[in-house]
């Protein structure tokens, strides 16, 4: 099994593969997307995972599917004609969170320390994301998507901000 370096390079690596896996999905719609999903998912268990990781790639799958089902069935998302769609969306869209999942303890490791930076994280990169995702995918967003999208990944990360936030105690700090 090939190990990648510990810091930056491992962060880097986390970082590129998810925005590659982002725009498999967002351009490449649900086969390419699953693919490269499937792919970066296999590499990242492989060399980057922590024991266990994977229950948190599963959970983020369903929490997706729960999510981004629940607005999509709401009609949230207006996807094309000839989109495949599964309980309301694609699932291109679905593979989305569990390939998020795999940056929460490598890349983004450093932000659940900073609770309201992870809330006001989630609420702006969240909504930019998927507007981002609809313009280049076609799919038409409802005016209140968006919004509905900012509270739920505000929430979304100040629950990771609080189960995973514990700060490690500095070495050699006056008690």
């Amino acid at each position: 099994m090939i190990a990648l370096s510990d810091g930056p390079m491992k962060m880097l690596a986390n970082l590129a593969a998810f925005q590659a896996g982002w725009f498999a999905c967002v351009l490449g719609g649900s086969l390419f997307g699953g693919l490269a999903v499937a792919l970066i998912v296999t590499l990242h268990l492989a060399w980057l995972g922590r024991p266990g990781e994977w229950r948190w790639l599963l959970a983020f799958a369903v929490l997706g599917l729960a999510v981004d089902g629940s607005l999509a069935l709401a009609g949230g998302f207006a996807f094309p004609d000839d989109t495949l769609a599964i309980a309301g969306m694609p699932p291109w869209l679905w593979l989305l969170w569990p390939l998020f999942a795999t940056l929460i303890h490598h890349s983004l490791a450093w932000l659940w320390s900073l609770p309201w930076l992870a809330v006001l994280g989630g609420a702006t990169s969240g909504p930019l994301s998927y507007f981002a995702g609809a313009r280049l995918a076609g799919v038409e967003l409802a005016p209140w998507l968006l919004p509905v999208e900012a509270l739920a990944w505000a929430l979304i990360c100040l629950t990771l901000s609080r189960r995973l936030g514990q700060a490690p105690a500095l070495e050699g700090r006056a008690r």
